[in-house]
């Protein structure tokens, strides 16, 4: 809850929206993609979209950048109307796409050459403009390399450099860390990190739960086209699976036997390998505990609890 302003003092805008979707609908024939999405990006945040592969995603992403067009609702970002007047939208968006779509023949600083000039930074700026977007993708030593002699990550702090070369209000990022090493990975999360610092509104489409909990101010776990939970990633962990999952081990018969008595009373569970994870383990009635912790660890609920309740799918 937001404090009242002191007397004699007006009280504080709430932050703007980048983007706004309210009953956003899109079928590709007898699929619907996206069904009654509703979904609010305060601008300076950076909100990760988490969701099972044909949850929604990428289409989602696809309508913000008028790459589809909605079949019905209204969206909006960064004020404009989508898809009337997304040719202003985009001008001040930046987009990663998960698809490495790099010229391969030009080097790095002329793939932000390219880009550069397509989003119109003036041509008196416009070398300042690229030797900034390498420095923070850290590639200003490899400005002049081609883009196939880049390493994977290479490549990928390249396009999110590519998408920030205009100095944009909001970046859309479409599974931005997919197939790199964990050590990559690390490296793209401190740029991201500094975007969300400097201010840039963040939407950040991605499976990786370690990287939604680490980089998102809030989370939004889609299924089916639709926001079925939002908020920070410690607010719906406490909602949906409690402070500690306690992981029961066992044969599969045994477990289902647990699974069934457990759920009886009441509790959400998940298997994780040969284990069963009963979700807000602290609330388990004395008795049902002491029967079950001999073949337990307690741990730590999480947001991967969190996201296989609500979507009942495990992290792809």
């Amino acid at each position: 809850m937001t404090a009242p302003a002191p007397a004699g003092e007006p009280a504080p805008s709430p932050p703007r929206s980048a983007i706004a979707l309210r009953g956003v609908h899109k079928a590709f024939g007898a699929i619907r993609a996206v069904d009654g999405l509703d979904l609010e990006v305060p601008e300076g945040s950076c909100l990760g979209l988490l969701g099972p592969n044909g949850a929604g995603k990428s289409t989602t992403m696809r309508l913000l950048t008028a790459q589809a067009i909605a079949d019905g609702g209204e969206l909006e970002v960064l004020g404009y109307r989508l898809p009337e007047e997304s040719k202003q939208a985009r001008a001040r968006c930046g987009v990663v796409p998960q698809q490495d779509n790099l010229d391969v023949e030009l080097s790095a600083r002329q793939n932000l050459a390219v880009f550069a000039r397509l989003y119109r930074v003036p041509v008196r700026e416009r070398r300042a403009a690229i030797d900034r977007a390498l420095a923070l993708a850290n590639l200003s030593g490899r400005a002049d390399t081609p883009a196939d002699e880049l390493s994977g990550g290479m490549r990928r702090r390249l396009l999110i450099a590519r998408a920030l070369v205009h100095r944009p209000q909001l970046v859309l990022m479409d599974e931005p860390t997919v197939g790199l090493d964990p050590q990559v990975r690390q490296e793209l999360w401190s740029l991201i990190d500094g975007l969300r610092s400097d201010g840039v509104t963040v939407l950040m489409s991605t499976h990786y739960i370690e990287e939604a909990e680490r980089l998102a101010d809030t989370v939004a776990v889609m299924a089916a086209g639709k926001v079925v939970a939002h908020g920070p990633p410690g607010a719906l962990v406490a909602e949906h699976a409690g402070r500690e999952a306690l992981e029961v081990y066992g044969r599969p018969d045994r477990l289902s036997e647990v699974e069934g008595l457990v759920s009886a009373a009441g509790f959400v569970t998940r298997r994780t390998g040969p284990a069963l994870a009963i979700l807000a383990a602290e609330g388990l009635p004395a008795g049902l505990a002491a029967e079950l912790e001999p073949n337990g660890v307690r741990r730590v609920a999480n947001l991967e609890d969190v996201f296989v309740a609500l979507t009942g799918e495990e992290i792809a």
